[in-house]
């Protein structure tokens, strides 16, 4: 899962990137450096808009590997690129996530402020059913 600020980088701003995709720059925590660090091309992820949304609103894809970020000249920071693949039909909120109790072990309920995330494939499953995405549009986690 990748979250943001719609103020910073907005789901728009995603999609307009089109195939060419986004750096996923400025996360200044190890944790979640360390999750990019093993991310794959072709890896799927959540977009989430935190702060006052809250909510996840699309899928991405990683189309790069880790690889130092642009934005700085501090070699400990690492990122990924990413584009946009989907938007939910219906955005999935975080209250909704907290009251489904098959998804109360996910990260985002139990450490929300982790700026990039792990998804367990069932907990993907399920967020896709409640956003929207039949089985076929939101394929399963590699």
């Amino acid at each position: 899962m990748f979250k943001t600020e719609k103020s910073t980088w907005s789901w728009e701003n995603q999609v307009a990137r089109g195939d060419t995709g986004e750096e996923w720059d400025g996360v200044r925590n190890y944790q979640a450096r360390n999750f990019m660090r093993e991310m794959k091309v072709g890896d799927q992820g959540f977009f989430y808009l935190s702060q006052r949304d809250k909510v996840i609103v699309g899928i991405v894809e990683v189309i790069t590997v880790a690889h130092p970020e642009s934005s700085t000249n501090d070699h400990r920071w690492e990122c990924v690129d990413i584009k946009a693949i989907r938007s939910l039909p219906t955005p999935v909120s975080l209250d909704q996530i907290r009251a489904d109790p098959r998804l109360s072990e996910m990260v985002l309920v139990k450490n929300s402020r982790l700026s990039v995330q792990p998804v367990k494939e069932d907990e993907w499953r399920i967020v896709c059913d409640l956003g929207g995405l039949s089985p076929e549009h939101c394929r399963p986690l590699d």
